[in-house]
């Protein structure tokens, strides 16, 4: 193994070429215990959907799945890699697989280890648990991981258990020669651009592909190009992905979305109806994700709509105080209502039989 092991060539074209990865939830029991028919649908839902890659083990998967009274890390990873696996030789495709990784060094680095042996190609590294940590040792941190997997950077909302990351931070997380994306979710348009700009001065951005995360702004991210002033001249870029819990259902309407915003990518204009579709999509996930209280019930929310298409059998999660909250199901029947054409309910509904056989 190389000091930065990277995955192949394919991996890291697709993923510069701008893929939906829905952040993979947990299908769960009555009883709270793995539902690997519902686990399994799940991940045939994504591919057959038109998703480009899945991440697995990341917040819409639940933390919680690490925790011993559980041990569903290794397990879940393990029937997602083969599942995908399983649909991508039946169809002739190939589907990025990541991973999501936290903890102190010492779990991220076995985390890491476990992923890659898995069939991961790279890890979400989350910096939630370094909530303290200075620019030099959470790089130092980072800089150890990927001496194991290759990285996708990971800004995550402080809403949401991330923390504030400098520019000087993302500058030099960019040097690091196997990071082949960045997540970008501070739902922050300062941050937000902190990330882009530390890419393009750090030359790399023919190399880093950047998603976005912002729940808030998906498709205005997509539709964006920065053109960056740099000391070696002007560099242009684009959010050309989303890596999302959001896209975790009504996928098959978010793959269309991306094309339709990628369609823009050559245009000197974006059309009007795009700028309407925007405000849509946010209003989406704000009922979706209980935006309206602080996202506590943002899981929840994700299994409920699934519940309702047929995709998991309740909308249970592990932890039983994470529920929709006071309001959130009849925000979800208003833009279920409001919105037909962002929801997939037709595709699922025509092949849910196959997915769960």
């Amino acid at each position: 193994m190389t000091d930065h092991p990277m995955p192949p060539l394919w991996v890291r074209e697709n993923l510069r070429a701008g893929l939906v990865i829905p952040a993979h939830p947990l299908a769960l029991t009555e009883a709270r215990q793995l539902d690997e028919r519902h686990q399994r649908a799940l991940t045939r839902y994504y591919h057959a959907a038109g998703a480009g890659g899945v991440a697995v083990g990341v917040h819409t998967t639940q933390f919680a799945i690490r925790e011993p009274q559980h041990g569903l890390l290794k397990p879940v990873l393990q029937l997602a890699a083969e599942t995908i696996a399983a649909c991508d030789e039946a169809s002739g495709r190939q589907t990025v697989r990541i991973a999501g990784i936290c903890g102190a060094t010492a779990q991220a680095v076995a985390e890491a280890q476990f992923a890659r042996a898995a069939g991961y190609h790279a890890g979400l590294l989350s910096l939630a648990t370094l909530q303290q940590a200075n620019d030099e040792a959470l790089l130092e941190h980072c800089q150890t991981v990927a001496r194991e997997i290759a990285l996708v950077g990971f800004y995550l909302q402080p809403a949401a258990g991330g923390r504030v990351l400098s520019f000087n931070f993302w500058r030099r997380f960019a040097e690091i020669p196997n990071v082949i994306a960045v997540k970008i979710a501070p739902f922050n348009r300062y941050q937000t651009f902190d990330v882009v700009r530390a890419v393009a001065e750090a030359g790399r951005a023919s190399d880093i592909a950047l998603y976005t995360g912002n729940d808030d702004s998906i498709v205005t991210d997509l539709l964006t190009e920065y053109a960056v002033v740099t000391a070696t001249g002007e560099v242009r870029l684009r959010i050309v992905g989303g890596l999302l819990g959001h896209w975790a259902c009504w996928t098959r309407a978010a793959a269309k979305l991306l094309e339709e915003c990628k369609a823009t990518w050559m245009n000197e204009t974006v059309p009007a109806r795009m700028l309407t579709v925007a405000p849509q999509v946010t209003d989406c996930n704000a009922a979706v994700f209980d935006a309206a209280n602080g996202f506590a019930g943002c899981i929840a929310g994700i299994h409920e709509v699934l519940r309702r298409q047929g995709l998991l059998a309740n909308p249970l999660c592990l932890d039983p105080r994470e529920e929709l909250s006071a309001g959130q199901r009849e925000e979800i029947d208003r833009i279920w209502r409001t919105y037909p054409h962002l929801n997939d309910d037709q595709f699922v509904e025509q092949n849910l039989d196959q997915w769960l056989a």
